[in-house]
């Protein structure tokens, strides 16, 4: 066996693949005969997403945020979850009638969770509420209805389902170096990035202008996307992810 084929198997070995956690809900769930019980839960799909990208996945339920670096010192990378509604009163607003109810201990646990990752360089992927809670920390707001401000739908036509639209990066991003566009992406929000956050740059746009993905410019991997690329075949992201993390392991 040569030097490079036994290095390739090394690396493919459990031990060595980087271990990425990914966030999850915080709710309450139904399942089996009779169970209805508060829960902590991910879709499947979070954990296959990271799998086949050579990553190992762990869920991280919420916690007290003063446990998160010793969390993400156990780890080599974060995807931050899809989900709920970010609380308004984190960017000065007031809810909006179409705003979810939010998840204050996921909210806390999750920026706490950014805050010490953009601090260590951990590489971080932020997936739909990821990206608006990434542009939320770094003191950016968010439109809470998206349809008030674009007259349509078509970012969430039905509730429950995923449907594609088309997104097109900003060349010269490390989102444009992963992607190719302009590209079909499964979309499923109703809110958006408003104001951008301090040091972060829009790297996608939909057709009607609505931000569609952020990157921090010079850190090591710091990029979060509003559609749902874990519903889909396309892995380029996630292994952007996974390489950045095999390297901080």
């Amino acid at each position: 066996m040569s030097g490079n084929e036994e290095r390739t198997r090394e690396l493919d070995a459990p031990e060595h693949r980087p271990l990425i956690g990914v966030t999850t809900y915080l709710t309450r769930a139904r399942w089996g005969v009779a169970w209805d019980l508060p829960a902590t839960l991910l879709p499947a799909a979070y954990p296959a997403y990271v799998q086949r990208a050579g990553g190992l996945a762990v869920m991280l339920p919420p916690d007290d945020p003063a446990s998160a670096a010793a969390v993400l010192h156990r780890l080599d990378g974060l995807v931050l979850a899809g989900g709920e509604d970010l609380d308004p009163a984190l960017y000065g607003a007031r809810p909006h009638p179409r705003a979810g109810t939010p998840v204050p201990e996921r909210d806390r646990w999750e920026l706490a969770l950014l805050d010490v990752a953009l601090r260590r360089g951990l590489p971080v992927l932020g997936i739909c509420r990821g990206m608006q809670l990434m542009n939320v920390h770094a003191g950016g707001t968010l439109c809470q209805h998206l349809p008030d401000e674009v007259g349509h739908d078509r970012h969430n036509p039905v509730p429950g389902t995923f449907t594609d639209h088309t997104v097109t990066p900003v060349p010269g991003t490390r989102t444009a170096g992963l992607l190719s566009g302009p590209l079909a992406v499964a979309t499923q929000h109703h809110q958006s990035v408003d104001r951008l956050g301090t040091g972060l740059v829009a790297t996608a746009h939909a057709e009607d202008g609505t931000v569609e993905a952020l990157e921090y410019p010079g850190k090591p991997f710091a990029l979060a996307v509003q559609w749902h690329p874990e519903a889909r075949d396309d892995l380029r992201l996630v292994r952007g992810l996974v390489r950045a993390a095999t390297r901080e392991a």
